[in-house]
């Protein structure tokens, strides 16, 4: 053996110092990452060839191993490591040759481009990462992150650390539109760092918090790294699971579980949601805590007001907090009560089957054992007497297609359950008095009539739709019994809005704000995948730019304007009417919403390309393009490149050594720091792009085949690479604020700014490892 080492192990490191080579010698990382594996595999096949590798393979046909195995120990979990007193037989790292290695390589290498680049099932997830990058770009050429950064600094300056604090809350609000990373540091420094040095702000903390606050795109949905990782650990965790449940002698996993093996990127959307928020807030009070500690290192700062009337403290905390809060508690009581909830009367063509024991109960007797041992007796024991009483009711009742009385009594049954409120219509007159509420707040000195008429315009659509519609009402019906009260609602909410528009936060935060809740909100809610969400928001991000372009040139956004009101009525008519006009029976009124829908679609549409020409004439459009193409094509062109990575390794069994490695341990919580460990220290010269896609699928399949929450595994991984961009030497966020500083800012105080802000990231990695429940609560309450 060379150096006394084993074959494979040799390959490993031959592997990873190609891979570093690789990636330091300068050329693109997507290239570079390819080109590794292919020199590596050049190299290990030469060693083998001359036989200076050796692979220390445990003897199968051995005493002791057939031993083993006839006590009841699976083959799959005989390692070299668990059992090291195993006779060994050596053999090449490339027991059939290289070339036959080569050969298998190539095939693989053809079948995975096709299955995880071209057509496979990965690839309309991935499609959102384009339309997330264009959102993004998009938002931030439109000069969303200047506004917000000066309005917030005029907002929260007066407080001690008042501008490091408002860095933070930008930091977090583009990274929940755009999530691009370099974009977000680099605005933020050209922007804020000067501000802050000015106003004698310490360089450490000035650095530091522009640069952790750059990173929360990383967490904060949308992000790019849970789409990315998104697309690994479904396959990952299912697999792992059917591997599990059959070591734990089950069929498969959800014999073995009891649910589903599935994790989807809207869960894991979800699942980001409070841990990013955390993040944020624990940036926010170490800045707050250093000016109180340091209050010459972070002065407070009068950089003027947006707001232009004087309001008093009670007037704030009665529109801001009190009335806003009723109503939503009220909202949130009244859902509880059923009087606010779901009219659908739709039933399906066959009847509901019958209900199954909470576990499936006729199973061998190692897999019971397994599973008493998973979920405990007393849930075993609760899973056989549903059993035996499902069995003395005749058994499992199984779905058959509906009778006439069957339809009729589901029917009534509907009917006795639906609330006398649509939960539809709530939220958006919820929303509506919102509105009102806060322009009451913005002007309390104003004229309150227009905002009185639009409340009771509110209260009036309230009474309509109680005393007069109900289940059995056609939606063009409830829509002519509705008009009258919305649109006085919406004449009041006009008189609102041009109220909020003279506050300048509210100005600026609210067009990104619309479109986040719409993107966001509809995946969180589980309306619709990642995908159409993210059209959704490249969309609107095209016409919020070009919105904001119209009026800068004083010109009038009328199209856009209206281009969006036709999006909101093609969403409003596909939800309430049925638009389906290829069966029998159609009713006039889903003959006029399917022509209602169709011409706000063709005006939506003129809309959008209208405003992408905006763009393009003023030169905006095509660098937008450009960088999209970018940095899509960089993420591809990885993915390629470290498939070709991970066939080399899994060519000589590295990927088999590693797994064989982990799962050597018997306490899972020491293997999934260890490898929390790794990718921390890879996160020091390795970008999440490459950690991703050549280190998770090597020790995904042990660190997902455990007990663990998969999606408290995703995110505790997308928060420890978050730790990439921030840890020096290589954080590559250090690189792009260096890019941009003063040159009075050295590397040290860059370095020394984002210490404290790695301590926080690992600090939130110790949270959320002890509380799992801010990552699984949110998906636990929305049903992901």
């Amino acid at each position: 053996m060379l150096f006394g080492l084993d074959g494979v192990q040799i390959g490993l490191i031959i592997t990873f110092l190609c891979l570093f080579g690789a990636i330091l010698s300068g050329f693109p990382v997507a290239f570079a990452i390819g080109g590794a594996g292919i020199i590596a595999f050049a190299i290990i096949a030469g060693l083998d060839a001359n036989g200076l590798l050796i692979h220390q393979a445990i003897d199968t046909a051995s005493d002791p191993y057939r031993a083993l195995v006839a006590e009841g120990v699976k083959p799959d979990a005989i390692s070299v490591f668990r059992y090291p007193e195993l006779p060994r037989v050596e053999v090449p790292v490339f027991p059939q040759g290289w070339e036959s290695a080569i050969d298998r390589n190539l095939s693989f290498i053809v079948n995975r481009i096709n299955e995880k680049v071209l057509a496979g099932q990965s690839i309309e997830v991935l499609l959102a990462v384009l339309m997330f990058v264009l959102m993004g770009i998009t938002l931030e050429r439109s000069k969303i992150a200047e506004e917000l950064l000066s309005t917030m600094a005029r907002v929260f300056g007066p407080l001690p650390g008042g501008l490091a604090v408002s860095i933070v809350l930008v930091g977090a609000f583009l990274a929940a539109s755009t999530g691009i990373v370099g974009a977000t540091v680099v605005t933020m420094g050209l922007l804020a760092l000067p501000t802050m040095l000015r106003n004698n702000y310490s360089p450490e903390l000035a650095t530091g918090v522009i640069a952790a606050s750059g990173t929360l795109g990383q967490i904060i949905p949308p992000s790019i790294v849970i789409v990315l990782l998104g697309t690994l650990t479904g396959d990952l965790y299912s697999t792992a699971q059917e591997e599990r449940a059959q070591l734990a002698g089950c069929t498969d996993a959800l014999t073995y579980l009891g649910e589903p093996a599935v994790i989807s990127v809207g869960t894991l959307f979800q699942a980001a949601l409070l841990p990013g928020i955390m993040l944020a807030g624990l940036y926010a009070a170490y800045a707050f805590g250093f000016a109180l500690w340091n209050p010459s290192k972070a002065p407070p700062v009068e950089l003027g007001s947006s707001q232009s009337e004087v309001i008093t403290r009670n007037e704030a905390w009665t529109w801001f907090l009190f009335v806003p809060a009723g109503l939503i508690a009220a909202t949130i009581v009244l859902g509880q009560l059923n009087v606010i909830g779901s009219q659908s009367l739709a039933i399906g063509s066959y009847t509901e089957a019958g209900d199954q024991a909470s576990l499936r109960t006729n199973v061998s007797p190692d897999c019971r054992a397994s599973m008493i041992e998973l979920h405990g007796q007393e849930a075993w024991d609760a899973a056989i007497a549903e059993q035996e009483a499902i069995n003395e009711a005749g058994g499992a009742v199984e779905a058959h297609e509906f009778s006439d009385e069957e339809r009729a009594e589901a029917l009534a049954a509907a009917l006795d359950r639906t609330a006398p409120i649509g939960s539809g219509l709530a939220v958006g007159l919820l929303l509506l008095g919102i509105v009102l509420a806060l322009a009451r707040g913005i002007n309390p000195s104003g004229n309150p009539l227009p905002l009185l008429i639009g409340a009771g315009g509110l209260v009036l659509a309230l009474l309509a739709d109680i005393a007069f519609i109900t289940p059995m009402t056609t939606p063009g019906t409830g829509a002519l019994i509705l008009a009258l009260p919305i649109l006085i609602a919406l004449w009041g909410c006009k008189h609102a809005a041009q109220r909020l528009g003279k506050n300048d936060l509210l100005r600026v935060v609210f067009p990104p704000l619309v479109l986040i809740v719409a993107v966001l909100g509809s995946i969180l809610a589980g309306v619709t995948n990642p995908t159409p969400a993210a059209a959704l928001g490249a969309g609107g991000a095209i016409m919020l730019a070009a919105y904001r372009k119209l009026a800068e040139l004083g010109r009038d956004p009328w199209v856009i304007l209206w281009g969006a009101m036709a999006i909101v009525v093609m969403l409003l008519v596909g939800v309430n009417f049925d638009l389906r006009l290829n069966r029998e029976g159609v009713l006039f009124e889903n003959y006029l919403a399917y022509i209602v829908a169709f011409a706000a679609f063709l005006f939506a549409m003129f809309s959008i390309l209208y405003a992408c020409w905006v763009l393009f004439a003023h030169r905006i459009l095509t660098p937008v393009v450009r960088e999209t193409a970018k940095v899509t094509s960089m993420v591809f062109t990885i993915l390629i490149g470290s498939q070709i990575l991970n066939l080399v390794v899994i060519s000589y069994g590295g990927e088999h050594y590693i797994q064989d490695f982990l799962k050597s341990f018997d306490n899972e919580i020491v293997v999934f720091l260890i490898v929390m460990l790794v990718l921390f220290v890879l996160g020091f010269v390795l970008d999440f792009l490459e950690i991703i896609y050549i280190v998770i699928p090597i020790v995904g399949p042990v660190i997902y085949g455990g007990s663990f929450d998969p999606a408290w595994v995703t995110i505790m991984i997308a928060v420890n690479l978050q730790t990439s961009f921030l840890t020096p030497p290589f954080g590559f966020a250090l690189f792009y604020l260096r890019g941009v500083a003063p040159r009075e800012v050295t590397t040290g105080h860059i370095y020394r700014g984002v210490a404290p802000f790695v301590l926080i990231q690992v600090i939130g990695l110790i949270i959320l490892g002890f509380f799992p429940q801010i990552v699984t609560i949110v998906p636990t309450l929305l049903g992901g």
